[in-house]
């Protein structure tokens, strides 16, 4: 039997600077999450690593411990993979003063 899956869009050409986060997702019912992170235009100054995170109920959030450095050219691609998460995934990144990335974030979960 082929197990189900499912795509989130969690983040849509939104311009992230200072401290961004993806929007949360309830996906508790999943084995597995690949995130992928996409920078849709040139990245702008010094690029930072993005971190995920888990949250008991969608509000208080804790690092999950993966980081994986953003995308700084136009269309390349980081990707993050996560077992073992609870129920609510998100992603985080600090930026510099004056770098900044434009996104589309996507959780691929597998249950």
């Amino acid at each position: 039997m082929l197990p189900e899956s499912h795509t989130a869009i969690v983040t849509r050409n939104e311009h992230w600077t200072g401290s961004a986060t993806s929007q949360p997702y309830e996906c508790g019912w999943a084995r597995e999450a690949v995130i992928f992170v996409r920078a849709l235009k040139p990245s702008v100054g010094v690029q930072p690593d993005f971190s995920v995170e888990l949250s008991p109920d969608g509000m208080r959030w804790v690092p999950e411990g993966t980081r994986v450095a953003m995308p700084a050219m136009q269309d390349e691609i980081a990707v993050a993979r996560i077992t073992n998460f609870g129920n609510w995934l998100r992603i985080r990144a600090d930026f510099e003063d004056g770098s900044s990335s434009t996104v589309l974030v996507t959780l691929h979960l597998k249950a």
